[in-house]
């Protein structure tokens, strides 16, 4: 099976030896996502603005792959605070629609940058003929 990178500009770039995102067949497997703008790096201060962005970088990466968010079929996210689950359950509903695709949520010590959220996902994404 042959083995795409898939990178995008319309998406920050990666921070280490790592890519945006792998394709395999009709997977992709994306490396998690911050909350920073693409243009600048920059990483707004608090959870609901990261969130936003977080999701908006995720779903350029699955565009360049073919795909959309609608294309998950597994969500990894991960907080510095469980307090902020609801905040960011209720952001989520606004980026995906049910059948909502399977999920965790795993509260860390501490992300890149500072960041107080990141996303990463894998997706099925079919072939359009």
């Amino acid at each position: 099976m042959t083995r795409s990178i898939i990178s995008t500009q319309n998406a920050p770039a990666a921070i280490g030896p790592y890519s945006q995102a792998v394709k395999i067949g009709a997977f992709v497997f994306t490396s998690g996502q911050l909350g920073m703008y693409p243009a600048n790096g920059a990483l707004p201060d608090g959870i609901e603005e990261q969130a936003h962005q977080a999701f908006k970088n995720l779903s350029a990466i699955l565009i360049e792959a073919g795909g959309s968010l609608s294309d998950v079929i597994k969500f990894t996210l991960f907080l510095t605070d469980l307090n902020d689950f609801a905040t960011v359950n209720q952001i989520m509903t606004q980026y995906i629609s049910e059948p909502f695709p399977a999920r965790s949520t795993v509260e860390v010590s501490a992300l890149p940058k500072g960041a107080k959220f990141e996303v990463e996902a894998i997706a099925q994404i079919a072939h359009k003929d």
